[in-house]
Protein backbone atom coordinates (compact mmCIF):
# COMPACT_ATOMS: atom_id res chain seq x y z
CA UNK A 1 0.00 0.00 0.00
CA UNK A 2 1.66 2.89 -0.85
CA UNK A 3 2.07 6.08 1.25
CA UNK A 4 0.55 9.06 0.13
CA UNK A 5 3.22 11.83 0.03
CA UNK A 6 3.43 14.38 2.83
CA UNK A 7 1.41 17.68 2.43
CA UNK A 8 3.40 21.08 4.02
CA UNK A 9 1.28 21.12 6.95
CA UNK A 10 2.53 17.17 8.19
CA UNK A 11 6.01 18.23 7.42
CA UNK A 12 5.78 21.26 9.75
CA UNK A 13 4.40 19.13 12.06
CA UNK A 14 6.91 16.46 12.31
CA UNK A 15 10.20 18.86 11.21
CA UNK A 16 12.48 15.67 12.35
CA UNK A 17 13.29 13.38 9.42
CA UNK A 18 13.59 9.63 9.48
CA UNK A 19 16.67 8.97 7.66
CA UNK A 20 18.54 5.43 6.17
CA UNK A 21 21.15 4.77 9.38
CA UNK A 22 23.86 3.57 6.41
CA UNK A 23 26.50 5.06 5.56
CA UNK A 24 26.32 8.75 4.67
CA UNK A 25 26.50 8.85 0.77
CA UNK A 26 24.76 5.96 1.04
CA UNK A 27 21.82 8.00 2.93
CA UNK A 28 21.23 10.55 0.55
CA UNK A 29 21.38 8.81 -2.22
CA UNK A 30 18.98 5.82 -0.96
CA UNK A 31 16.52 8.50 0.66
CA UNK A 32 16.32 12.02 -1.00
CA UNK A 33 17.67 15.12 1.13
CA UNK A 34 13.58 15.72 1.11
CA UNK A 35 12.32 12.75 1.07
CA UNK A 36 13.23 10.79 4.73
CA UNK A 37 10.87 12.41 6.81
CA UNK A 38 8.51 9.32 7.90
CA UNK A 39 4.78 9.50 9.27
CA UNK A 40 5.44 7.24 12.71
CA UNK A 41 1.92 6.41 14.40
CA UNK A 42 1.55 4.03 17.47
CA UNK A 43 -0.74 1.50 16.76
CA UNK A 44 -2.48 -0.08 19.67
CA UNK A 45 -0.74 -3.19 21.09
CA UNK A 46 -3.27 -6.08 20.94
CA UNK A 47 -2.54 -9.63 22.46
CA UNK A 48 1.04 -8.58 22.79
CA UNK A 49 2.93 -11.47 24.92
CA UNK A 50 6.22 -11.68 26.83
CA UNK A 51 9.70 -12.89 25.48
CA UNK A 52 9.42 -16.08 27.24
CA UNK A 53 13.87 -16.90 27.56
CA UNK A 54 15.51 -15.90 30.91
CA UNK A 55 17.90 -12.68 29.83
CA UNK A 56 21.17 -12.97 29.29
CA UNK A 57 23.63 -9.74 30.08
CA UNK A 58 25.01 -7.63 27.35
CA UNK A 59 28.17 -9.02 27.54
CA UNK A 60 26.72 -12.72 27.22
CA UNK A 61 25.16 -11.95 23.99
CA UNK A 62 27.69 -10.15 22.13
CA UNK A 63 29.69 -13.12 23.08
CA UNK A 64 27.13 -15.28 21.65
CA UNK A 65 26.07 -13.12 18.33
CA UNK A 66 29.70 -11.12 17.49
CA UNK A 67 30.72 -13.61 15.10
CA UNK A 68 27.51 -13.50 13.18
CA UNK A 69 27.89 -9.53 12.34
CA UNK A 70 29.82 -8.25 9.69
CA UNK A 71 30.54 -4.84 8.28
CA UNK A 72 29.30 -4.44 4.22
CA UNK A 73 31.37 -2.13 2.52
CA UNK A 74 29.76 -1.38 -1.26
CA UNK A 75 31.39 0.67 -4.22
CA UNK A 76 28.54 2.29 -6.17
CA UNK A 77 28.60 5.16 -9.33
CA UNK A 78 28.43 8.16 -6.02
CA UNK A 79 31.66 6.21 -4.54
CA UNK A 80 31.92 3.90 -1.43
CA UNK A 81 29.13 3.45 1.33
CA UNK A 82 28.53 1.07 3.89
CA UNK A 83 26.41 -0.75 6.36
CA UNK A 84 26.22 -4.10 8.48
CA UNK A 85 25.13 -7.08 8.49
CA UNK A 86 24.33 -10.76 9.85
CA UNK A 87 24.47 -14.19 8.75
CA UNK A 88 21.99 -15.60 7.70
CA UNK A 89 21.81 -19.21 7.06
CA UNK A 90 25.25 -21.57 6.78
CA UNK A 91 25.51 -21.40 2.72
CA UNK A 92 26.81 -17.94 3.41
CA UNK A 93 23.33 -15.50 2.98
CA UNK A 94 23.82 -12.56 5.26
CA UNK A 95 20.86 -10.32 5.45
CA UNK A 96 20.88 -6.44 5.36
CA UNK A 97 19.14 -3.43 4.07
CA UNK A 98 18.19 -2.75 0.72
CA UNK A 99 19.42 0.69 0.96
CA UNK A 100 22.59 -0.40 1.96
CA UNK A 101 23.85 -2.32 -1.11
CA UNK A 102 21.58 -0.17 -3.37
CA UNK A 103 23.45 0.25 -6.53
CA UNK A 104 26.51 -1.76 -5.74
CA UNK A 105 29.06 -2.18 -8.07
CA UNK A 106 30.85 -4.57 -5.51
CA UNK A 107 29.82 -5.25 -2.29
CA UNK A 108 32.78 -6.84 0.42
CA UNK A 109 31.92 -8.17 3.49
CA UNK A 110 34.28 -7.93 6.69
CA UNK A 111 34.49 -10.31 9.48
CA UNK A 112 34.66 -9.88 12.98
CA UNK A 113 38.53 -10.74 13.21
CA UNK A 114 39.07 -8.25 10.58
CA UNK A 115 39.07 -11.10 7.32
CA UNK A 116 37.21 -9.66 4.18
CA UNK A 117 35.44 -11.17 1.61
CA UNK A 118 33.55 -10.92 -1.66
CA UNK A 119 29.80 -11.07 -1.56
CA UNK A 120 27.51 -10.76 -4.46
CA UNK A 121 23.99 -9.73 -4.02
CA UNK A 122 21.18 -12.78 -4.76
CA UNK A 123 18.15 -10.27 -4.06
CA UNK A 124 16.41 -7.35 -2.43
CA UNK A 125 13.22 -6.02 -2.07
CA UNK A 126 12.68 -2.25 -2.01
CA UNK A 127 9.52 -2.51 -0.21
CA UNK A 128 10.69 -3.76 2.94
CA UNK A 129 14.18 -2.75 2.49
CA UNK A 130 15.75 -5.84 2.79
CA UNK A 131 18.48 -7.68 1.05
CA UNK A 132 20.22 -10.91 0.43
CA UNK A 133 23.96 -11.20 -0.28
CA UNK A 134 26.37 -13.95 -0.33
CA UNK A 135 29.58 -13.94 0.73
CA UNK A 136 32.39 -16.45 -0.36
CA UNK A 137 33.50 -17.21 3.22
CA UNK A 138 34.84 -20.63 4.72
CA UNK A 139 32.89 -22.44 6.01
CA UNK A 140 34.75 -21.83 9.42
CA UNK A 141 34.11 -18.19 8.87
CA UNK A 142 30.36 -18.48 8.88
CA UNK A 143 28.21 -18.42 11.94
CA UNK A 144 24.25 -17.81 11.50
CA UNK A 145 22.29 -15.72 14.04
CA UNK A 146 19.06 -16.77 15.70
CA UNK A 147 16.09 -15.39 14.25
CA UNK A 148 13.53 -14.81 17.08
CA UNK A 149 9.85 -14.09 17.29
CA UNK A 150 9.48 -10.34 16.75
CA UNK A 151 5.95 -10.79 18.18
CA UNK A 152 6.67 -11.70 21.55
CA UNK A 153 8.73 -7.97 21.99
CA UNK A 154 7.09 -6.30 24.67
CA UNK A 155 7.44 -2.68 25.54
CA UNK A 156 10.62 -1.56 27.95
CA UNK A 157 12.05 -5.42 26.77
CA UNK A 158 15.70 -4.62 27.11
CA UNK A 159 17.72 -4.89 23.06
CA UNK A 160 21.14 -4.55 21.87
CA UNK A 161 22.29 -3.67 18.53
CA UNK A 162 25.80 -4.78 17.08
CA UNK A 163 26.94 -3.27 14.03
CA UNK A 164 29.50 -0.92 12.53
CA UNK A 165 28.12 2.47 12.89
CA UNK A 166 30.66 5.05 10.51
CA UNK A 167 32.77 2.12 10.14
CA UNK A 168 33.80 1.25 14.04
CA UNK A 169 33.03 -2.50 13.31
CA UNK A 170 30.97 -4.40 16.21
CA UNK A 171 30.12 -1.91 17.76
CA UNK A 172 27.77 -2.59 20.62
CA UNK A 173 24.95 -0.90 22.20
CA UNK A 174 21.65 -1.08 24.07
CA UNK A 175 18.44 0.19 25.28
CA UNK A 176 14.65 -0.88 25.38
CA UNK A 177 11.74 -1.64 23.11
CA UNK A 178 10.08 2.21 23.13
CA UNK A 179 7.31 1.37 21.27
CA UNK A 180 6.13 -1.35 19.18
CA UNK A 181 4.32 -1.75 15.77
CA UNK A 182 5.61 1.63 14.36
CA UNK A 183 4.92 2.50 10.76
CA UNK A 184 7.60 3.61 8.96
CA UNK A 185 8.36 4.40 4.77
CA UNK A 186 10.27 2.15 2.78
CA UNK A 187 12.61 4.19 0.80
CA UNK A 188 12.32 5.23 -3.05
CA UNK A 189 10.05 7.52 -4.64
CA UNK A 190 6.82 5.59 -4.21
CA UNK A 191 7.04 4.41 -0.43
CA UNK A 192 5.35 1.53 1.03
CA UNK A 193 4.13 1.30 5.14
CA UNK A 194 6.89 -0.51 6.58
CA UNK A 195 4.66 -2.26 9.75
CA UNK A 196 5.08 -3.18 12.86
CA UNK A 197 8.06 -1.76 12.97
CA UNK A 198 9.88 -1.56 16.67
CA UNK A 199 11.17 1.48 18.05
CA UNK A 200 14.41 1.66 20.38
CA UNK A 201 16.46 3.66 22.53
CA UNK A 202 18.97 1.75 21.32
CA UNK A 203 22.02 3.71 19.68
CA UNK A 204 21.64 3.59 15.83
CA UNK A 205 23.67 5.71 13.53
CA UNK A 206 24.35 5.71 9.68
CA UNK A 207 26.71 2.60 9.34
CA UNK A 208 24.12 0.41 11.67
CA UNK A 209 21.92 -0.60 8.64
CA UNK A 210 21.40 -4.03 8.64
CA UNK A 211 22.91 -5.00 11.61
CA UNK A 212 20.36 -7.25 13.96
CA UNK A 213 18.94 -6.05 16.94
CA UNK A 214 18.84 -8.42 19.11
CA UNK A 215 16.26 -9.86 22.16
CA UNK A 216 17.93 -10.64 25.53
CA UNK A 217 17.88 -14.16 24.73
CA UNK A 218 20.69 -13.10 21.68
CA UNK A 219 18.13 -13.92 19.08
CA UNK A 220 17.37 -11.22 16.01
CA UNK A 221 13.82 -9.50 16.41
CA UNK A 222 14.95 -6.75 13.89
CA UNK A 223 17.29 -4.87 11.26
CA UNK A 224 18.38 -2.00 12.08
CA UNK A 225 17.20 0.15 9.63
CA UNK A 226 16.01 4.01 10.07
CA UNK A 227 16.95 6.94 12.78
CA UNK A 228 14.45 10.06 13.52
CA UNK A 229 16.77 13.07 14.08
CA UNK A 230 17.13 16.78 13.69
CA UNK A 231 20.96 16.14 13.72
CA UNK A 232 21.38 12.81 11.13
CA UNK A 233 22.78 11.54 14.73
CA UNK A 234 21.37 9.12 17.03
CA UNK A 235 18.59 10.97 19.23
CA UNK A 236 16.98 7.90 20.92
CA UNK A 237 14.46 7.35 18.19
CA UNK A 238 15.70 4.35 16.07
CA UNK A 239 13.49 1.50 14.15
CA UNK A 240 14.07 -2.05 12.88
CA UNK A 241 12.27 -4.12 10.47
CA UNK A 242 10.52 -6.60 12.87
CA UNK A 243 12.20 -10.01 12.59
CA UNK A 244 9.17 -11.65 11.33
CA UNK A 245 8.88 -9.45 8.25
CA UNK A 246 12.35 -10.50 8.01
CA UNK A 247 12.01 -13.76 7.88
CA UNK A 248 8.96 -14.33 5.14
CA UNK A 249 10.83 -11.73 2.98
CA UNK A 250 14.07 -13.57 2.77
CA UNK A 251 12.89 -17.06 2.57
CA UNK A 252 11.24 -15.67 -0.03
CA UNK A 253 14.33 -13.59 -1.66
CA UNK A 254 16.70 -16.62 -1.39
CA UNK A 255 13.97 -19.15 -2.63
CA UNK A 256 13.01 -17.59 -5.55
CA UNK A 257 14.94 -14.11 -6.17
CA UNK A 258 11.74 -11.70 -5.20
CA UNK A 259 9.46 -11.22 -2.42
CA UNK A 260 5.68 -11.04 -3.24
CA UNK A 261 3.91 -8.92 -1.27
CA UNK A 262 -0.06 -8.95 -1.60
CA UNK A 263 -1.54 -5.80 -2.21
CA UNK A 264 -5.22 -3.51 -2.49
CA UNK A 265 -4.23 -0.88 -4.31
CA UNK A 266 -5.55 2.31 -2.01
CA UNK A 267 -3.80 5.23 -1.18
CA UNK A 268 -4.71 5.91 2.70
CA UNK A 269 -4.62 9.41 4.57
CA UNK A 270 -2.16 9.16 6.76
CA UNK A 271 -3.29 12.54 8.98
CA UNK A 272 -6.45 10.82 9.29
CA UNK A 273 -7.04 9.00 12.16
CA UNK A 274 -9.38 6.17 10.56
CA UNK A 275 -8.46 4.22 7.15
CA UNK A 276 -9.88 6.98 5.02
CA UNK A 277 -8.68 5.97 1.25
CA UNK A 278 -7.79 9.27 -0.76
CA UNK A 279 -7.11 7.33 -3.84
CA UNK A 280 -7.67 4.19 -6.15
CA UNK A 281 -5.22 3.22 -8.70
CA UNK A 282 -7.32 1.49 -11.87
CA UNK A 283 -7.22 -1.83 -12.51
CA UNK A 284 -6.28 -2.71 -8.38
CA UNK A 285 -8.33 -5.10 -6.62
CA UNK A 286 -9.46 -1.78 -4.78
CA UNK A 287 -11.36 -0.53 -8.08
CA UNK A 288 -12.32 -3.89 -9.48
CA UNK A 289 -14.74 -4.05 -5.88
CA UNK A 290 -15.83 -0.65 -6.06
CA UNK A 291 -14.05 1.48 -3.65
CA UNK A 292 -14.11 4.96 -4.30
CA UNK A 293 -12.00 8.09 -2.79
CA UNK A 294 -13.59 8.92 0.28
CA UNK A 295 -15.01 5.67 1.18
CA UNK A 296 -13.49 4.35 5.34
CA UNK A 297 -11.97 0.91 5.17
CA UNK A 298 -13.71 -0.28 8.82
CA UNK A 299 -12.87 -4.12 8.32
CA UNK A 300 -10.75 -6.21 6.17
CA UNK A 301 -10.72 -10.01 6.40
CA UNK A 302 -13.37 -9.89 9.67
CA UNK A 303 -10.73 -7.63 11.76
CA UNK A 304 -11.71 -4.44 12.70
CA UNK A 305 -9.78 -1.57 11.06
CA UNK A 306 -9.54 1.88 12.94
CA UNK A 307 -6.40 3.51 11.68
CA UNK A 308 -3.81 3.27 8.70
CA UNK A 309 -1.45 1.02 9.84
CA UNK A 310 -4.33 -1.79 11.09
CA UNK A 311 -4.96 -1.43 7.62
CA UNK A 312 -1.16 -1.64 5.98
CA UNK A 313 -0.33 -4.68 8.76
CA UNK A 314 -3.57 -6.54 8.14
CA UNK A 315 -3.19 -6.43 3.84
CA UNK A 316 0.94 -7.31 4.62
CA UNK A 317 -0.46 -10.51 6.91
CA UNK A 318 -2.30 -11.82 3.57
CA UNK A 319 -0.63 -13.28 0.14
CA UNK A 320 -1.34 -12.58 -3.18
CA UNK A 321 -4.14 -14.30 -4.18
CA UNK A 322 -5.82 -14.47 -1.09
CA UNK A 323 -9.57 -13.77 -0.87
CA UNK A 324 -10.81 -11.42 1.90
CA UNK A 325 -13.99 -9.38 2.55
CA UNK A 326 -13.70 -5.65 3.05
CA UNK A 327 -16.43 -3.71 5.14
CA UNK A 328 -15.86 0.00 3.84
CA UNK A 329 -18.18 3.25 4.81
CA UNK A 330 -19.85 5.40 2.27
CA UNK A 331 -21.98 9.06 3.10
CA UNK A 332 -22.90 7.00 6.13
CA UNK A 333 -23.76 3.52 4.79
CA UNK A 334 -21.85 0.25 5.32
CA UNK A 335 -21.17 -1.41 2.01
CA UNK A 336 -19.10 -5.25 1.73
CA UNK A 337 -17.39 -6.34 -1.36
CA UNK A 338 -15.01 -9.25 -1.70
CA UNK A 339 -11.68 -8.67 -2.59
CA UNK A 340 -8.84 -11.17 -4.67
CA UNK A 341 -5.20 -9.43 -3.60
CA UNK A 342 -3.05 -8.66 -6.38
CA UNK A 343 0.57 -8.50 -6.03
CA UNK A 344 2.20 -5.51 -4.96
CA UNK A 345 3.95 -4.24 -7.79
CA UNK A 346 7.90 -3.60 -7.50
Amino acid sequence: MPRRPRTPLIASLLAAACVGAGGGALLYSAFGSNNGTTVVRQVTVKDTQPASQSPLSINAIYRNTYQGVVEITVNTSAGPAGGSGWVYDANGDVVTNQHVVNGADSIKVTFWNGKTYDAHLVASDQTSDLAVIKVGAPASMIHPLQVGDSSALRVGDGVVAIGSPFGLQETVTSGIVSALHRSISSPGQQPFTISDSIQTDAAINHGNSGGPLLNTAGEVVGVNSQIRSDSNGNEGIGFAIPSNTVRSVVTQLISTGKAEHAFLGVTIDSTASNALIAGVRGGTPAAKAGLKKGDVVTSLGGHQISSPDELASLINSYKPGDSVKITYERGGDSHTAQVKLATRPS
